[in-house]
């Protein structure tokens, strides 16, 4: 006889609760299984529902187009350690058909790998390069914000490429003088591999879908960091560009929002960005991005009171389909792995299967509305698969992290140059 531990104990007396108290176990795991499938049911009709909505509303719109602008645009590209990229990203944006003016600031936040000297030896016109230690990504925009000429301001990361046309279109929404942001479509350049699809996949049936949805809705959360544009007006109202959480770009839209600003999405506005490329960098780029999200839902937690859009739908979306979803999803799988493999209940893989479905037809529309190839279609079931259960695992990480009250710091991602792989990337080599 060995005397139990005190992990061997608590494991044991769970066993015996669930025992003795089967019903209250069969109970928990129905209700949080059904609220995960009319939540899931709930997303899907949203998004092809809305994002259907978005898309007529927009045609409609095109029939009667308002008067293309062309004011005169500051573009800040923060730069940590991108030696690899900032040059395909600076051509790119130097290579634009902007009407205007667009001058052009690299921000080298403390680079350690020359990103600063790749900048200033590529010598084009209209492109300043700033030296500062290193301060974060925030203090890095708030330094070119301040040096910046013009009262439009695109912000764009040093891994990004810009389409000639992108400037352009992402300042169209501006010609409504409500409109304080713009986000634009961000689009995974380096598809190669199956990783390389399932992100693709990820942005376009979810970030960018998602956007369609809220920005129906008037409250879109997160203009990204890869690419949006602000009026310096709407910044200055906010204080500048936030540094308390480690999703800035959702912190500031939705701090943008609150003040009474519209932001936009933009689709036709596109740009290409570097994924990461192994299953360890994509944990720690989406482990920051969940829990600076969670950072900015508590920050701005006050605006549920608030007769708004960020309170009345923007963070009860986030709430409902980016925590309660992946929360609660998981059990669903197992429950229907125990029904099939266990208690020899195939109805319940079978109701698994249709779910599959309709989200594939779902993924299969979402790449539809972005003028995607159906093709890598074929990977989205193995996605459901593999790649969901890493994204559960992510959420619930972030979760565990923030009650906690742990200060996770900034998770920076190898870069690899792949970039001008991208279907934009011709652009990089002019």
């Amino acid at each position: 006889m060995v005397e139990a531990g005190a992990a061997e104990r608590f494991t044991g007396a769970v066993t015996a609760w669930s025992q003795r108290h089967g019903g209250v176990v069969f109970a928990l795991l129905g209700t949080a299984i059904a609220i995960a499938a009319l939540l899931g049911i709930l997303r899907t009709l949203m998004q092809l529902g809305l994002a259907h909505t978005d898309r007529r509303l927009r045609r409609e719109s095109e029939h009667a187009p308002p008067p293309w602008i062309a004011p005169p645009v500051s573009v800040i590209i923060p730069a940590y350690n991108e030696a690899v990229n900032i040059a395909a990203t600076v051509r790119s944006i130097a290579a634009n058909n902007h009407l205007a003016d667009v001058e052009v600031i690299v921000v080298d936040d403390g680079s350690t790998d020359g990103t600063a000297d790749r900048a200033e030896e590529l010598d084009l016109p209209g492109v300043t390069v700033l030296r500062q230690e290193n301060q974060g990504k925030p203090a890095a925009l708030n330094a070119g914000i301040r040096a910046a000429r013009h009262d439009v301001l695109v912000l764009l990361d040093g891994d990004t490429i810009f389409e000639p046309d992108t400037i352009g279109q992402l300042v169209q929404p501006f010609a409504d003088g409500g409109v304080g942001a713009v986000s634009g479509n961000a689009k995974v350049g380096n598809r190669q591999g199956l990783l390389g699809r399932w992100q693709h996949l990820e942005y376009c049936a979810g970030s960018n879908l998602d956007r369609q949805i809220l920005h129906a809705l008037r409250c879109i959360p997160t203009v990204p960091g890869a690419v949006g544009a602000f009026r310096r007006s709407a910044l200055t109202d906010v204080g500048g560009v936030p540094e308390h959480t480690l999703a800035e770009d959702t912190d500031l839209t939705m701090a943008v929002t609150r003040a009474g600003w519209r932001v936009a999405y933009r689709p036709e506005a596109k740009a290409w960005t570097e994924a990461p490329v192994t299953v360890p960098g994509l944990f720690r780029q989406r482990y920051r991005w969940s829990y600076g999200t969670f950072q900015a839902m508590w920050k701005h937690r006050g605006a549920l009171l608030e007769n708004g859009p960020m309170g009345r739908f923007g963070l009860l979306y986030l709430l409902a389909f980016h925590l309660l979803l992946p929360l609660l999803a998981p059990v669903m799988d197992l429950y229907v792995l125990y029904g099939f493999i266990v208690a020899d209940a195939p109805l319940a893989f079978i109701v698994w299967t249709v779910f599959l479905l309709l989200q594939t037809a779902s993924a299969g529309y979402a790449l539809r509305l972005d003028g995607e190839s159906l093709k890598p279609l074929w990977a989205y079931p193995l996605q459901q698969v593999v790649y969901r259960q890493l994204m559960y695992a992510v959420v619930i990480q972030s979760l565990v992290t923030a009650l906690h009250g742990t200060q996770l710091k900034w998770m920076s991602v190898r870069r690899t140059g792949r970039l001008v792989d991208a279907p934009g990337g011709s652009v990089a080599r002019t």
